[in-house]
């Protein structure tokens, strides 16, 4: 799949529907927008999946805790999403297993726990409703300390009495399942734009907007998109962009804020999640991934401009104190080799923390609030992106009086998912790729599925691009690929989000130099462009003081 920016072709086309924002509630609008018969076109300010869809704990999971709050809802909605991404995405959605030790003191009703961990498995009737066998989740047990402690010897033991241990859903790339939406959109004919802001509105026959001024980054050129529908999915810029349209003084609306923080550190528990209560009564992950310690996450208001955030030496120091109070193992700043944050947009209609907050999401028309032509989507979770986007067509369909056809977002593969059973997948990759590395076929057989043979072909093409340049097997074919087709412009898409080479921390300059010199050639960089993006990617490793992906 050739994905390309519209920003750069010469079209008068008008839409049904303007998407503005590329995260992952952008893209499954867009894809389910567009495989049921709308025209439809996307644009991103930044990079695709480049903010909160980048700054996930990396699980696909149904919400134990807002069972607590009596969300049954919700937590039924994200169980069944959980099945869906699994059956749709299946090179990128694994099983997990969870670990929650409990303690004598344990803040809460244990019995309560108890009940809930039934709720939640009778919730998840569907489970084992997979089209892979290897994706059906098991029910949870109650198991005793000796076994927890031989599951888990880095546990705090004092008054540890025992553990649950159930199962959830892990995403071991959100980035490329996020692009998996952007290419499935593509494939209906959606088209997509990534570094394209939207810096304004157009304006019909009673101020009813009907169409965006966008720029593109790199030109600099801008032009007008006709359009009968904007969907306003900016996230945790969505009241920015509300406003703008409002073109008032006063907002319109105000985006809640959640921050967000996630440590990587060498690996310092088992192969499964370590969930931990902390002394408020929330809890912390420990999570693998990538034979490394996932460890997050904070979960509290940010106020601010989401353009100024970045994550903060205290928001670190947070998780570092967090670890060393509820686990057995204690760290310090000089175990972490990398650090990301980001902020989560809430329904900003109630007066709780950010913890307790629902993960719940709202649909509006903005008609009622004078802006006609818009509608916004505010709140959500990665998990219920699809189901969010079903909702999302309801009001379209409404708005444009257009009865739509079926959907089949729930029915059919991700671009490059066409996976019906992962194990007999690996093996014919094995069988087929024995001139790579079991490392290589693995990392990228299960991160681009059946685009893999396209990324092999270009190793094998070119023995340059055969070079291994990560723990885990990644090779430079991946980098040609991201450019020649994943619309890859700088040296952060390729790193942070196309490939993984740069997720786990700062893989020294060799590599970054090896990258950067591919990108160069490819992308017709000069030198001062060449360090300008080195210099750009070193930004991502000043731990405590960089800036935050947006």
């Amino acid at each position: 799949m050739l994905l390309k920016r519209f920003i750069e072709e010469e079209s008068k086309e008008k839409f049904d529907l303007i998407i503005i924002g590329g995260g992952i509630t952008g893209a499954a609008v867009a894809y389910i927008a567009a495989a049921r018969g709308l025209s439809v076109c996307l644009f991103e300010k930044n990079d695709y999946g480049g903010a909160t869809s980048a700054a996930t704990s990396k699980l696909i999971h149904g919400g134990l805790r807002y069972l607590a709050n009596g969300e049954l809802k919700l937590v039924r909605e994200s169980l069944r999403e959980r099945r869906i991404l699994g059956n749709i995405a299946p090179n990128f959605v694994y099983s997990l297993p969870f670990l929650m030790p409990m303690y004598r003191r344990w803040k809460g009703n244990i019995w309560k726990m108890l009940a809930g961990m039934y709720i939640y498995d009778a919730l998840s009737y569907d489970k084992k409703d997979t089209w892979d066998k290897s994706k059906r989740l098991q029910n949870h047990r109650l198991i005793s300390y000796r076994k927890t402690i031989r599951l888990e010897s880095n546990l705090r033991k004092e008054d540890l009495r025992n553990s649950f241990y159930f199962f959830d859903y892990q995403s071991i790339f959100p980035e490329r399942l996020t692009l998996a939406f952007i290419k499935s959109a593509a494939e209906y004919g959606a088209r997509v734009s990534n570094y394209t802001p939207v810096e304004g509105f157009v304006f019909g026959e009673g101020n009813r907007i009907t169409g965006v001024k966008v720029r593109d980054t790199f030109t600099n050129t801008t032009r007008e998109v006709q359009g009968k529908l904007i969907v306003n999915c900016g996230g945790t810029w969505a009241d920015k962009i509300l406003n703008m349209a409002a073109g008032k003084d006063s907002p319109v609306l105000k985006v809640k804020r959640s921050e967000g923080i996630h440590i990587i550190t060498k690996k310092i528990a088992g192969n499964h999640v370590v969930s931990l209560q902390k002394k408020d009564g929330g809890h912390m992950m420990i999570m693998p991934w990538r034979d490394h310690s996932l460890i997050g996450t904070t979960d509290k208001e940010f106020h601010g401009d989401p353009d100024d955030y970045r994550v903060s030496p205290e928001s670190i120091d947070e998780v570092i104190d967090n670890v060393n109070k509820n686990y057995g193992r204690k760290i310090s700043r000089a175990d972490i080799i990398h650090a990301y944050g980001g902020l989560r947009p809430l329904v900003d209609d109630q007066t709780k923390g950010t913890y307790e907050t629902s993960r719940k999401y709202e649909v509006y028309d903005n008609a009622t609030d004078g802006i006609d032509g818009m509608i916004t989507v505010e709140g959500g979770k990665y998990t219920t992106s699809r189901s969010l986007a079903r909702e999302v067509l309801r009001l379209i369909s409404a708005k444009l009086n257009r009865t739509l056809s079926d959907s089949v977002s729930d029915n059919l593969y991700l671009s490059g998912c066409e996976i019906r059973d992962m194990r007999q997948f690996m093996i014919r990759q094995h069988l087929n790729y024995r001139d790579f590395s079991r490392n290589t076929v693995e990392y990228v057989s299960r991160n681009y599925g059946t685009e893999s043979k396209v990324v092999f072909q270009i190793a094998r093409d070119d023995i340059r691009f055969a070079e291994v340049i990560s723990h885990d097997g990644e090779i430079l074919a991946e980098v040609v690929y991201a450019i020649r087709y994943e619309s890859s412009k700088t040296l952060r898409d390729i790193m942070l989000r196309r490939t993984g080479t740069g997720t786990l921390g700062n893989p020294g300059m060799e590599i970054v130099d090896k990258v950067a010199s591919v990108a160069a050639e490819m992308l017709g960089w000069d030198g001062s462009r060449r360090d300008e993006e080195i210099a750009q990617m070193m930004k991502v490793y000043e731990l405590y003081q960089r800036n935050g992906e947006r």
